[in-house]
């Protein structure tokens, strides 16, 4: 993949992939295939970039986009059950000006902050293959590298695992990260990161009382004492 070296061509770069077949035929059926309570409105259907503050010190890191949440929006974590706890959060802590996102033109702003993906297609059942999340995974290094962000929040195994790999990629990965909810982990080489591990706030997650809106606070929480720190 050719490197990029802008948001914005990044986001284009995004927005025009097919790559993945199976995932571009699960998204764009999805699309088509409306669910009821959508069924009057205009799905997205397409790839989607990361979005936020082009100077952000915080970048989150998700999964993927759900099938009838950003991929109908058109934005990540908007429009459904865990981007209703992921912005009430951010908005806690500072990161957000409003608690609720529910479409692309909602009038959302991220302070400092920027949210993007391991992994930019709705994939069928929320479980991308390893093939499709190596496939993606480009995209979110170039991010990285554009945006170089002080602290990240890897929402998940599969987010955590792409952090990893990014910084195995830049020869920063110092060994022996586990995934925990609420981990921080700090690198100085060759910049200084800090990396934090959240559960997803997603349905099977927030539903089950495995992640809390305290919880997911706290992470937010901390992110911001370090950046106030530095």
């Amino acid at each position: 993949m050719k490197v990029i070296d802008t948001l914005s061509q990044i986001q284009n770069a995004v927005i025009t992939c097919r790559r993945c077949s199976r995932l571009v035929a699960w998204r764009e059926e999805s699309a088509a295939k409306k669910v009821r309570r959508y069924s009057h409105e205009h799905y997205w259907g397409k790839p989607l970039p990361g979005f936020g503050h082009t100077e952000a010190k915080l970048v989150i890191v998700g999964l993927a986009p759900a099938a009838h949440g950003g991929n109908r929006t058109g934005r990540m974590f908007t429009g459904d059950d865990s981007g209703d706890w992921l912005i009430r959060a951010m908005h806690q802590a500072g990161f957000a000006n409003q608690e609720v996102s529910r479409s692309l033109n909602d009038g959302l702003t991220l302070h400092s902050a920027y949210i993007t993906a391991v992994v930019r297609c709705a994939p069928p059942q929320n479980r991308p293959t390893q093939e499709e999340i190596d496939m993606c995974l480009p995209y979110l290094t170039m991010e990285l590298d554009v945006l170089r962000p002080p602290v990240v929040i890897a929402l998940g195994h599969i987010a955590f695992n792409g952090v990893i790999k990014y910084l195995k990629h830049k020869s920063a990965y110092p060994g022996g990260w586990q995934f925990r909810h609420g981990a921080l982990y700090q690198i100085k080489s060759p910049y200084s990161m800090s990396v934090l591990a959240s559960y997803h706030p997603s349905r099977q997650n927030t539903q089950t009382g495995r992640l809390t809106q305290t919880m997911l606070q706290s992470v937010f929480d901390t992110a911001q004492t370090i950046l106030q720190q530095n």
